[in-house]
């Protein structure tokens, strides 16, 4: 079984429907990419692309498979079914909102239950708060991730600019599953503070899969062109 290394740095490779870098045979590109520069591991979205992912990389892969739906505000990989085909494109952890936010069918404990026994796979848990990480915690998941912190209607208010290293730090002192830190880390040096903070691997997405969003912030900083 593929694990998250201690220490790693899970590039997540993901891109929307109206970006160009947008579609498998990209974000598999990415991946190959993202290993030759170090990665530990990868995180993907939807079946399509993780099973490009697993063509071409034997890191191991959180998977996820984000589905809207009016009304209900968890989308990470909200049910079984997504789980299922998530785990049957090749992703070795499948990662899920971890929220008690209405989920629109069975419940996380139940969700966490069945992918552990009936798919046989690690579970990673997207939380937004300390609660909510105890919480995943005691139904026995594998990761815990800040991944939603400053990204829900409860904790969207104080968000800062940076990750949310007050949390990293609660939960790798409560928490028996190991701590991902995720979440505007947009540095080098924030993700190695992660590290020291506690967490035991760090994600970053947007800073190196993103060129677009890259591009902006660089050119939000030198103003409009002459």
């Amino acid at each position: 079984m593929r694990t998250i290394p201690k220490g790693a740095l899970v590039v997540s490779c993901q891109a929307r429907a109206d970006n160009p870098l947008h579609g498998p045979v990209f974000m598999a590109a990415m991946a190959r990419a993202a290993e030759q520069g170090g990665a530990g591991a990868i995180r993907a979205n939807g079946p399509a692309d993780i099973a490009a992912i697993r063509a071409v990389t034997g890191l191991p892969i959180v998977g996820i498979l984000k589905h809207w739906r009016d009304g209900i505000p968890v989308y990470i990989t909200p049910d079984f079914a997504s789980a299922s085909a998530v785990a049957a494109a090749g992703a070795d952890i499948v990662a899920v909102d971890a929220t008690p936010r209405e989920r629109g069918g069975e419940t996380l404990e139940t969700l966490v239950r069945r992918i552990r026994d009936e798919l046989r796979k690690p579970v990673f848990a997207d939380v937004s708060t300390l609660e909510e990480g105890v919480a995943a915690d005691a139904m026995g998941v594998d990761y815990i991730a800040t991944t939603l912190a400053g990204y829900t209607d409860e904790t969207a208010s104080p968000r800062s600019a940076g990750p949310d290293f007050m949390l990293v730090e609660a939960l790798a002192r409560r928490c028996r599953a190991p701590v991902v830190a995720e979440g505007r880390f947009d540095t080098p040096d924030l993700a190695a503070e992660a590290l020291a903070r506690g967490a035991h691997a760090v994600v970053v997405g947007t800073m190196i899969t993103n060129p677009r969003e890259i591009t902006r912030r660089f050119a939000a900083a030198l103003g409009p062109a002459a």
